[in-house]
């Protein structure tokens, strides 16, 4: 027991909350087992069987980190089983590789001792570098090397799975293999020292939707396995030693939130229409197809979002043209009478495919990713397309292009969907013809050009994510930044607006598939701008759903006149929040 649970007094801990929900238990402490690797000197003999160690031990971790994915991919998703690409980067690192073996010739110690001082000294160098990707990448680092070491040594890592009893996770920080290693039924919730919103921890835990708070400071510290604690992962709050009024408190919010959760239930068969009779187009972001289920349930109209990475991630070899065909119609036909929208590849930024040996870049998200690199790998572009529009035959399929920055880039991958359908129609092979095609906006000059690309297209869809990354030029990853990560910055609100605008003018619809569409605060907000479809993550579409049943279009239009004249980010939450408050307050 703590020092903080043994004085019996209420304590409350302070953080970011960032997975909704309420969870009440004992603490289980978790602290990483930095190995001490012995230290010993060697022989010029002995340095063929120290290499044969650490290369068995770097395909023993290979093997170890893609199971790891593997399972993430099957249970949540290849959004997430993406986070260990760059575990994979730092096993096939041929910079560090030759260092060790370097040191290990010059040296003359035993190869353990020589990977932790080398993997350290690049781990350290990185975390001091004024770059946010190079400093997760000194994250990574740690993380793969801890792995390394202990299949040099052939000792167990801890193991969070070998955790038996349900228990609250405090620890200083999760790297990714540490949360794929959580057992889901006995985690009732998690708090971690360090993190943002943004980090791999909290977009694992909503994921998992387990209650987390991030920045809880030294609370690793100050607790100990054992303590009783109540975590709230809506506001950020770890209360030991909760009292009895609180845990009234606490019970009686439970109680509104399961009758809350009853009602949405019921809203399955109904639709996404304001009180006013405005319909808005309310989908389901997938990755897998099996997915489909979890769509289903919600009540969703289809699917907004189909990221199709899962197919490129994971292999050692690409996806075969049949492979693809058969995952997007069986999501056409599980959600027929509804659509179906197809992203097409967006490989790179923070997903790599380890067959394709894709460029270690400074900035990848400035990179060659998504539709550049699709322009470039044209064979692997065209393989998806064709597989695209033979599922538009069996069902109403529609696709898009992500990451279009100027009409060229829209333009070329027209003619090469153009030539797919050539091939096909010369092949006997049938489709539609009256597939919808359409283009993500993400960048702020596809914003600003839309009334340009939308000559090009038939629909929009905002990436919300990336339009504010890009527009704010900041790193949602970044805990030191994460803060200015405001989706009502009003330069975002004008981008949308602009998009809007543009589309209508020229007869086209648009959807917002990010974080955005999910978000019921800022339903009101994308609403009143004359967003005509939403497409947010399965579990939040009744919640969704609910706050457009409830809002109606004339408030939505007044809210965008109050916030045109405001400058700045919190004030237009803040009216946005009242909107939802006064329409909705069970929800929030």
């Amino acid at each position: 027991m703590s020092k903080a649970a043994a004085s019996s007094t209420e304590i409350r801990l302070h953080g970011t909350g960032v997975s909704p929900g309420i969870a009440r238990g004992t603490v289980f402490v978790y602290r990483t087992d930095d190995a001490v690797t012995p230290s010993r000197a060697i022989g010029e003999a002995d340095i063929p069987g120290e290499i044969a160690r650490f290369e068995a031990a770097l395909l023993a971790t290979r093997a170890q980190i893609l199971e790891l994915q593997q399972r993430i991919a099957e249970s949540t998703g290849a959004k997430d089983a993406s986070i260990f690409d760059a575990h994979l980067l730092v096993v096939e690192d041929r910079t560090l590789i030759d260092e060790v073996l370097r040191r290990l010739a010059a040296d003359k110690m035993n190869v353990e001792h020589i990977f932790q001082a080398v993997a350290g000294r690049y781990a350290k160098t990185l975390s001091e570098i004024d770059d946010p990707y190079l400093r997760e990448r000194a994250l990574d680092i740690h993380d793969v090397t801890r792995r390394i070491i202990h299949n040099l040594m052939g000792t167990e890592a801890r193991d969070l799975a070998g955790v038996t009893t349900p228990h609250i996770l405090i620890a200083h920080n999760l790297a990714p293999s540490d949360t794929a290693q959580l057992n889901r039924a006995l985690v009732l919730g998690f708090g971690t020292d360090i993190g943002s919103r943004t980090s791999h921890t909290a977009i694992m835990a909503r994921s998992l939707n387990i209650p987390a708070i991030v920045g809880l400071h030294d609370a690793s510290s100050q607790l100990a396995t054992g303590d009783h604690v109540l975590l709230d992962g809506y506001n950020g709050l770890l209360v030991v030693n909760p009292s009895d009024q609180t845990l009234w408190e606490y019970g009686e919010l439970e109680i509104k939130k399961t009758v809350v959760e009853e009602k949405l239930s019921e809203l399955r068969e109904t639709a996404s229409t304001t009180r006013d009779g405005r319909h808005v187009i309310l989908s389901a972001n997938i990755e897998l197809p099996e997915d489909m289920e979890l769509v289903q349930q919600s009540g969703a109209e289809g699917v907004g979002l189909y990221r199709t990475e899962f197919f490129y991630l994971n292999k050692t070899g690409l996806p075969t043209e049949d492979e693809q065909y058969a995952a997007y119609r069986r999501v056409a036909e599980a959600a027929a009478p509804h659509s179906v929208i197809i992203r097409t590849l967006d490989l790179g930024g923070d997903k790599f495919m380890s067959a394709l040996h894709m460029p270690e870049e400074l900035n990848p998200f400035l990179g060659w990713r998504a539709i550049r690199f699709c322009l470039e790998r044209v064979d692997i572009f065209k393989t998806q397309l064709r597989a695209i529009l033979r599922a538009s035959a069996v069902g109403n399929v529609k696709m898009m292009y992500p990451m279009i920055s100027g009409v060229e880039e829209l333009r070329r991958a027209n003619l090469i969907l153009e030539e797919c359908r050539a091939e096909l129609r010369a092949e006997g092979l049938t489709f539609s013809d009256s597939m919808e095609v359409g283009a993500m906006i993400e960048i702020p000059s596809a914003a600003i050009a839309a009334d340009i690309l939308a000559k090009e297209v038939q629909f929009f869809s905002i990436g919300t994510n990336d339009l504010i990354q890009y527009s704010i030029a900041v790193d949602r990853l970044n805990e030191h930044i994460a803060h200015l990560y405001e989706p009502t910055h009003p330069a975002i609100i004008r981008l949308i607006r602009m998009t809007v605008e543009a589309a209508h003018a020229h007869g086209l619809w648009v959807g917002v598939c990010g974080e955005m569409a999910g978000d019921i605060v800022l339903t009101p907000l994308l609403l009143g701008l004359g967003i005509d479809e939403l497409s947010a993550g399965a579990g939040s579409v009744p919640r969704v759903k609910r706050a457009v049943q409830s809002l109606d279009d004339t408030a939505c239009r007044q809210l965008i006149e109050d916030i045109r004249n405001l400058d700045c980010a919190a004030d237009i939450f803040a009216k946005c929040d009242a909107v939802a408050r006064a329409h909705y307050p069970e929800l929030l």
